[in-house]
């Protein structure tokens, strides 16, 4: 269990793995998550397309625009 609130269950939609980074995207309903991640973190976890997995966000600064 962990302590962020704002946890959003998803889909991975695509993986870009590089050198050293690996970018994941990840469709929750009809919305997109990227996250850029080591490419050791996104082997470790296996991800790849179709994956269930969770997007969680903890962050002291979230900005809004209008």
């Amino acid at each position: 269990m962990l302590s962020a609130r704002n946890q959003f269950a998803g889909t991975v939609k695509a993986l870009k793995l590089g050198n050293v980074a690996a970018e994941v995207v990840i469709s929750v309903g009809e919305l997109e998550f990227v996250s850029m991640i080591t490419r050791g973190s996104a082997e470790a976890l296996g991800l790849k397309p179709g994956d269930k997995v969770s997007v969680v966000i903890k962050s002291t600064e979230v900005l809004i625009d209008k």
